[in-house]
């Protein structure tokens, strides 16, 4: 997939992208881009299915290489102080389960219809 950045008009090819899903109404997309110039960044986008509607509210952010370690860092920090000093008693590991369960009917799905992904 190519897309052009309107602000340097510069091709952007996606080369790799990481689909998930969370919940019915919720999909997280993290796309791997790499600019005409050789560059790669991150682009985040969270797709949510309005309710009621067969429409999708996005939000995008990107991320580029020199914030990686940086933002991975404050990512994992803001999750460890939820679980260990706010929620420490949830069970994490059920969601996991869940979703694998939800991703084994989903490749069937899909390998049932293919125009499916999106």
């Amino acid at each position: 997939m190519i897309d052009i950045n309107m602000e340097n008009n510069k091709l952007i090819e996606s080369v790799f992208t990481k689909k998930v899903k969370a919940g019915k109404r919720r999909t997280y997309f993290f796309d791997v881009r790499k600019t005409k110039g050789e560059d790669f960044f991150i682009s985040i986008t969270e797709s949510t299915k309005k309710p009621n509607q067969e429409t999708y509210e996005r939000h995008k952010i990107f991320l580029y290489k020199e914030d990686f370690h940086r933002f991975a860092e404050g990512l994992n920090e803001a999750i460890q102080e939820i679980k260990t000093k706010h929620l420490p008693d949830f069970d994490y590991d059920s969601f996991a389960h869940r979703e694998q369960e939800h991703t084994n009917t989903e490749e069937n799905t899909n390998q049932e219809n293919p125009s499916l992904e999106w």
